[in-house]
């Protein structure tokens, strides 16, 4: 069976030109404020859009916890990865995104709907701040290890030290996640819609450390990512129905 082409990404600018100072509201509000009926809204929107074009399942999505403080980690093919890791779990999820969405109309969805910036082509402190002022407070965030998103349809050979730093700042639980199935969905444009699995792993968690070293970092955004790359292999390897039908024989036992 040939692979199917993907469509191509738009190309990418990858410094941000507004000032720093152009982004402190968003970070303020997501600080003080919670997400707000603008995440239900678009959730509802989007979970039905998912379902319908894109079959989206979650598996496990018992392993979120209910409480407390969390961090997503997920996979990154497609824009709609957001919107697929929240469908199953009811949890309201703050979400990492390049400050170039950051502009009218999307900034009154975004801002209201717990999204916040990171400062595309600098080192971005406010964005660590925020996320661990959200965590902080018992919420829940969703980062991606490879940073962006994968171009080549593949998951990313590296990844970055970004999660790992957030990971060891806060003492969060972690939930690796596979989204299977979102790098066709670029493909819509030609009227195909893949199904999309979201496959939750085990929490892993870290102690925390105030100030950890770039090598920490990186050792423990390796590690989550690792376990990123067992759940998809699990998917790629028994499928869909595979895996449920495994989960339900171990429910069994």
């Amino acid at each position: 069976m040939t692979e199917e082409r993907l469509s191509q990404i738009k190309e990418q600018v990858y410094k941000d030109p507004r000032p720093a100072e152009h982004f402190a509201k968003y970070h303020h509000r997501s600080r003080t404020t919670k997400p707000n009926w603008v995440y239900e809204m678009v959730r509802i929107v989007t979970s039905m859009y998912g379902w319908i074009f894109f079959r989206t399942r979650g598996i496990d999505a018992e392993k979120v916890p209910a409480r407390g403080p969390v961090i997503l980690a997920p996979n990154h093919f497609s824009f709609m990865d957001h919107f697929f890791l929240g469908t199953s779990i009811r949890r309201k999820v703050c979400f990492m995104a390049k400050s170039q969405l950051f502009k009218p109309p999307m900034e009154w969805i975004y801002s209201p709907g717990g999204v916040f910036p990171v400062r595309r082509g600098f080192a971005d402190e406010e964005a660590f701040i925020t996320a661990n002022t959200i965590l902080a407070r018992g919420g829940c965030i969703a980062m991606y290890s490879e940073g962006g998103r994968s171009r080549t349809g593949k998951l990313s050979e590296t990844v970055r030290p970004g999660i790992g730093r957030l990971a060891l700042q806060s003492g969060a639980t972690i939930v690796p996640i596979a989204i299977h199935g979102s790098s066709r969905v670029r493909n819509w444009k030609r009227l195909r819609f893949p199904k999309v699995t979201v496959l939750y792993g085990d929490p892993i968690r870290w102690e925390q450390v105030a100030d950890p070293p770039r090598e920490q970092q990186q050792e423990v955004a390796n590690a989550i990512f690792a376990e990123v790359r067992k759940l998809y292999a699990h998917l790629d390897s028994l499928g869909r129905r595979g895996v449920v039908h495994e989960r339900r024989e171990l429910r069994r036992a």
